[in-house]
């Protein structure tokens, strides 16, 4: 299974961008999908998570700015995040639930600027 994020960038404070992240492989069911955030020298946090049956869960930095969405069909989820902050520039990985098992993507930059 590969995951191919991308739409990472730079961006001004108070700028949009959309992420998205694509799975292929041997999938049969992707269940739950997600975006998590590494801001530099700090650890891993999660931004959104879309279960498989729709529900969503969003990070409190998340909350209010950004947008998770999935294409099930595609095997693909995205991140729309407005109002970004330069405390939002970091790498963006995506995560994918099959199964027992989890993969993550390469991660896609995101630098804010002020």
């Amino acid at each position: 299974v590969q995951l191919q994020a991308s739409g990472g960038g730079l961006v001004q404070a108070g700028g949009s961008l959309r992420l998205s992240c694509a799975a292929s492989g041997p999938i049969f069911s992707v269940n739950d999908m997600g975006w998590y955030h590494q801001a530099p020298g700090r650890q891993r946090e999660l931004v959104a998570r879309i279960y498989s049956g729709g529900s969503l869960t969003y990070g409190e930095a998340a909350k209010g700015r950004f947008t998770i969405a999935r294409a099930n069909a595609k095997n693909t989820v995205y991140l729309q995040m407005s109002s970004l902050k330069p405390d939002d520039t970091g790498v963006y990985y995506c995560r994918i639930w099959v199964g027992s098992a989890n993969y993550w993507g390469q991660g896609t930059q995101v630098t804010v600027s002020s």
